[in-house]
C-alpha cells in the first residue's frame, strides 16, 4: 500500500510504506499479497481466507468491541485482559476479587458464564455494489441510499437464514459509501471465563504506561466457546452446552522472532478516518477530541477519589474507569500528533493537488466542492462541539442518569398491540448494586457544573432552569433531591412510561430534557452533516481515481481486516526504542510500586518475574524472557486481542496497544513512528503455567 498522502511524504522509503493498510481478506489486492510474500508470508490465499479451514476461521470478533483468536480444538479463545475485564469485574466481590487475585477454572464445570458476551466468526464477504447500482443507487440521495441498503440487507438476511438459521448478514459501506460489502457471520452466545491473570499483571502500568513504550503488560484473558450438544452450533447459555470444536484453531508458537520477521494481525479494527478532509480533521481536533478529554479529566478525578477510599467502590468502577481513561489519553495524544506533524496543513496541500486533478481530468465524475466543504464544517462547528461536551460529560454519571435514559428510550416505543410488554420498565437491586450512590451523586453534580461552565447558555437543557429556580443554582442539592425522591431509584416496581405522573418526575424529566436538547442540536446539524458526508464521499472517490495505479484499503468499520508488517523498533529522539521488553525491566518497575500505584504487584509475582527460571519461555536469540514486542502493523481500537501471526500463520502474540507517537494514526499512518505493541505469547504461557499452574490448559493449548 502507498500512503494516501504519498506526494507529501516523499522522504519515506517505498518499502516502509508497504506496511500501512487494513485490508479486507476476500479481495486482498495482488500487490499487497506479493508484498506480504516478499516480507516472509508463507501461506497461500486459500490457506488464509477461502480454503477448507482457512486461518481467518480461527479469528473472532470478541463481544462487539475487541478481537480474539481460537487456540485449541475445544474452543479456547485468547483475547486481551482489558477486553475480558468486564467479565472479570462482574464476577468479582470483595471476598472473591478476581481482578486483584486473578481467576482460573480448575475444571470446565468451574468456567463462568457471561450474559451478553459472545464471539462472532466471519463466514464470508463480498462486494454487492453492482447489485445496488442495478437498483438505481447512483441516482439516489443519501437518505434514499440508506433505505435501499437497509431493505437489501433485510432481503439478503432472509435468504441466508432460510439456508442456515445460525447465520446473520450485515451490509456496510466502504470507501466512504462508494462501495458496499455484504458480510455473513455466525455468532456463539455462550462464552465462559476460563483464566485471567491478576490486574497487577493484566493491567501492569495502568494509566501511567497506557499508549507508551516500553511496556511490560501481560494483557490477556482466556474464554471458552460453548455450543449446542446436539448440533455443535450456536446456542444460548445452558448447563447442558458443551465446548465448541472448531474446524480451525491457531497453533501457538514458542519459537520467537527477530527484527525483520514477518508479523500479521487479523482482527476487527473499529474506526479510522484516513480519507478525512483537512476540515474534518480540524473539527475532530477542536470540536470532539479536546472537549471530550477535558470533560473526562474531571470525571476521572472524581471517580479516582472514591475508588481510592473504598475497595468495594474500586471493584464497581474499575472497568468504567479504565474504559473512560483509555480514550481520555488517546484524544490528548492524537491532538499532540496532529499539531507536531502539521497534519491539517499537510492535508490542505494534498487537497490542492486533488483539486487540480479534478479540474483537469477528462473522467465524467462528480467532484467535491472544497469551498462548500469548508463552509459546511464551519456551519456545524459550534453545535458539534456543544454536543460532544454535553454528551461525554453526562454519560456514565451514575445509576439515576442511566435509568433516566432507559426510561426515555422505552417511551419512544409505542406499540398499541403490545402495551403491557412495551409500556413499563422494572429496575432491580442487583443492577443498583453495580453503582455507588456517593460516587454517583458527586460525579453527577460535578459534571452538571462542568457543562454549565463550558457550553453556551443556549445549549443548556431545561433542567438547568429547575436547578436555578428550585435549588438555588446548586447542582448538588438537585442531585440529592433526585436520589431521595425520584421513582427511578425504586427497585422492583413497574414504572409506566408515557404517563403524566411519570413524566413529571424530576429524574425522568432529566432524561427527557437532556435527550430533547440532543435532538434539537442534531436536527439543526442534520442537513449540514448529510451534505458534509456527500462531499467527503466525493473526495474519497477522487483520491482513489487519482491514484488508481495503487492499491487502496477502506477505512476501518469493525469488519475483519488484515495488516502485515515486521517485528522491529523505531527511532525516537535520536534513540532506538528496542523491539522487546524483558523480565528485568518489569522487576525494575515493580520496585517503584510504593511510589507508582500501577507498578505495584503481589510479592509472589515479583518473585516469579525475578526468579530467572524461564525455561522454554526464554528467547533463543537474546537469552531473555520477552514480555512485549513491537511491530509496525496497522491497528486501531477494536484490534485489541488481535492475534499476531508469524509467516507460517502461527500465533506469536496478541496486539493490545499503540505507541504515543502513533495516536494520530486513525487519521494519518506515520510509517516511521506508528507501532503496534503486543504481548508475547510466551509471556502469556509463562503466567498460565508458572503462576496459574493450569496444567490442563497448557496441555490443551500446546498439544
Amino acid at each position: 500500500m502507498r500512503k494516501l498522502l504519498l506526494s507529501l511524504m516523499a522522504t519515506v522509503a517505498m518499502s516502509a510504506a508497504a506496511d500501512e493498510g487494513m485490508w479486507t481478506l476476500y479481495n486482498l489486492p495482488q500487490a499487497a499479497f506479493e508484498q506480504m510474500k516478499a516480507e516472509g508470508f508463507k501461506m497461500t490465499i486459500d490457506q488464509l481466507y477461502s480454503g477448507e479451514s482457512p486461518l481467518k476461521d480461527a479469528c473472532v470478533n470478541f463481544s462487539g468491541y475487541c478481537s480474539g483468536v481460537v487456540v485449541s480444538p475445544d474452543g479456547l479463545v485468547f483475547t486481551n485482559h482489558h477486553c475480558g475485564f468486564e467479565s472479570i469485574r462482574s464476577h468479582s466481590t470483595v471476598e472473591h476479587d478476581y481482578m486483584k487475585n486473578g481467576f482460573f477454572a480448575k475444571t470446565q464445570a468451574d468456567e463462568l458464564p457471561n450474559e451478553g458476551m459472545f464471539v462472532t466468526f466471519m463466514v464470508e464477504q463480498r462486494d454487492i455494489t453492482p447489485m445496488l447500482d442495478s437498483l438505481g443507487m447512483q441516482k439516489m440521495d443519501d437518505y434514499m441510499r440508506a433505505l435501499l441498503v437497509d431493505s437489501v440487507e433485510t432481503a439478503l438476511s432472509r435468504q441466508v437464514k432460510a439456508k442456515d438459521s445460525t447465520l446473520t448478514v450485515e451490509v456496510l459501506p466502504f470507501f466512504e459509501r462508494n462501495r458496499y460489502y455484504m458480510t455473513t457471520y455466525r455468532t456463539f452466545n455462550d462464552l465462559r471465563l476460563v483464566f485471567a491473570p491478576t490486574s497487577s499483571m493484566g493491567k501492569f502500568g495502568g494509566d501511567t504506561d497506557n499508549w507508551m513504550w516500553p511496556r511490560q503488560t501481560c494483557d490477556f484473558s482466556v474464554f471458552r466457546i460453548y455450543c449446542d450438544p446436539k448440533t455443535g452450533g450456536p446456542a444460548n447459555y445452558s448447563k447442558d452446552n458443551v465446548p465448541y470444536h472448531p474446524k480451525r484453531w491457531a497453533k501457538v508458537s514458542t519459537e520467537g522472532y527477530v527484527p525483520g520477521d514477518y508479523a500479521m494481525t487479523v482482527g476487527y479494527p473499529g474506526s479510522t478516518s484516513r480519507y478525512l478532509s483537512s476540515y474534518g480533521i480540524e473539527e475532530r481536533r477542536n470540536a470532539m477530541n479536546e472537549p471530550i478529554y477535558k470533560a473526562r479529566d474531571v470525571k476521572l478525578k472524581t471517580w479516582r477519589k472514591h475508588m481510592d477510599a473504598d475497595q468495594a467502590v474500586r471493584i464497581k468502577y474499575d472497568s468504567r474507569y479504565a474504559t473512560t481513561a483509555n480514550y481520555w489519553k488517546n484524544f490528548q495524544g492524537m491532538n499532540r500528533c496532529i499539531d507536531s506533524i502539521g497534519l491539517i496543513q499537510q492535508k490542505r496541500q494534498f487537497e490542492a493537488e486533488v483539486k487540480q486533478w479534478c479540474d483537469t481530468t477528462t473522467l465524467n465524475i462528480e467532484k467535491p466542492d472544497f469551498a462548500l466543504m469548508k463552509h459546511l464544517y464551519a456551519a456545524e462547528f459550534s453545535d458539534y462541539k456543544a454536543l460532544c461536551t454535553i454528551n461525554d460529560a453526562m454519560r456514565t454519571t451514575g445509576l439515576l442518569a442511566d435509568r433516566s435514559t432507559r426510561v426515555f428510550r422505552k417511551s419512544l416505543i409505542k406499540n398499541p398491540k403490545d402495551k403491557e410488554a412495551k409500556q413499563y420498565v422494572v429496575f432491580d437491586k442487583e443492577e443498583a448494586d453495580a453503582w455507588d450512590e456517593a460516587t454517583d451523586k458527586e460525579t453527577f453534580a460535578t459534571m452538571l457544573d462542568y457543562v454549565r461552565q463550558n457550553v453556551d447558555t443556549a445549549y443548556l437543557p431545561e433542567y438547568y432552569k429547575t436547578i436555578d429556580k428550585r435549588f438555588m443554582g446548586n447542582s448538588a442539592y438537585y442531585v440529592d433531591y433526585l436520589y431521595k425522591n425520584s421513582i427511578l431509584m425504586e427497585n422492583g416496581k413497574k414504572i409506566y412510561v408515557n404517563r403524566r405522573k411519570t413524566e413529571q418526575d424530576l429524574g425522568v424529566l432529566y432524561g427527557i430534557q437532556l435527550r430533547s436538547k440532543f435532538g434539537e442540536i442534531r436536527d439543526r446539524m442534520s442537513d449540514v452533516a448529510d451534505s458534509i458526508a456527500t462531499q467527503e464521499r466525493l473526495l474519497t472517490d477522487c483520491i482513489i481515481r487519482m491514484q488508481q495505479e495503487k492499491p487502496h484499503y477502506s477505512d476501518a468499520n469493525f469488519t475483519m481486516r488484515l495488516s502485515y508488517g515486521q517485528v522491529g523498533s523505531y527511532e525516537i529522539s535520536g534513540h532506538d526504542s528496542g523491539y522487546y521488553t524483558d523480565a528485568e525491566s518489569i522487576v525494575e518497575k515493580m520496585k517503584q510500586g510504593d511510589r507508582i500505584r500501577e507498578y505495584k504487584a503481589e510479592p509472589e509475582l515479583q518473585q516469579l518475574m525475578a526468579s530467572g527460571d524461564f525455561g522454554q519461555y526464554r528467547d533463543k536469540t537474546t537469552g531473555k524472557m520477552h514480555l512485549c514486542f513491537l511491530t509496525n502493523n496497522d491497528i486501531t481500537g477494536g484490534n485489541s486481542g488481535s492475534p499476531v501471526f508469524n509467516g507460517k500463520g502461527e500465533l506469536i502474540g496478541l496486539a493490545f496497544d499503540g505507541n504515543w507517537e502513533s495516536l494520530a494514526s486513525d487519521i494519518f499512518f506515520d510509517t516511521k513512528l506508528s507501532r503496534c505493541i503486543n504481548v508475547d505469547i510466551r509471556f502469556v504461557l509463562y503466567l498460565i503455567d508458572k503462576w496459574g499452574h493450569a496444567d490442563r490448559l497448557m496441555k490443551e493449548i500446546l498439544n
